[in-house]
């Protein structure tokens, strides 16, 4: 092999620094500079995609703390409405069973007039006939026709005694 003859080590080592020290300039004045600079653009970049990244961050926190306010809101207003309407059905359902009250009493008060209406009427028609039944009775046992108005009273008193005083 050529490259481990010894007579030649001197003309390579030449050449090895030359061809080093011009790669080594190429590199240095040429290459690297680009290189660099992409990477300085790209760091550059980078750094202003950061930036917005942040900055739409901070906006998108804003906003969010803007809907969850109207969130708030609205949902106060609700429970506002809510309670307004719960009120006026309280009040509304308040009203009608105050007058459902007054309607149902009013009906009472009339059924018991009509009650007691139809208790004198029959107890007058019982006093009648008691009377009647009473006289009938007494003309067959004693074959004498008794006074109306003693049997009257007599049968006013039976009853008063045993139902109690009508009217």
């Amino acid at each position: 092999m050529p490259q481990l003859d010894a007579s030649t080590f001197l003309p390579q080592l030449f050449w090895l620094l030359v061809t080093f020290g011009i790669l080594f300039l190429v590199m240095w004045r040429v290459a690297l500079p680009r290189v660099a600079d992409v990477l300085e653009a790209r760091q550059e970049r980078m750094s202003d995609n950061l930036e917005r990244a942040e900055e739409f961050k901070k906006e998108a926190d804003t906003v969010l703390e803007a809907y969850e306010a109207a969130i708030a809101e609205a949902r106060d207003k609700a429970q506002a409405v809510i309670a307004g309407v719960r009120a006026e059905l309280a009040e509304e359902a308040a009203n009608r069973q105050a007058a459902l009250g007054e309607t149902l009493a009013e009906q009472i008060e009339q059924g018991e007039a009509r009650i007691e209406q139809a208790k004198n009427q029959a107890i007058g028609e019982l006093q009648g006939m008691s009377a009647e039944l009473t006289a009938a009775a007494m003309e067959r046992l004693t074959g004498e026709k008794p006074n109306e108005a003693n049997v009257t009273a007599a049968v006013d008193a039976a009853l008063k005694s045993r139902i109690g005083p009508t009217g």
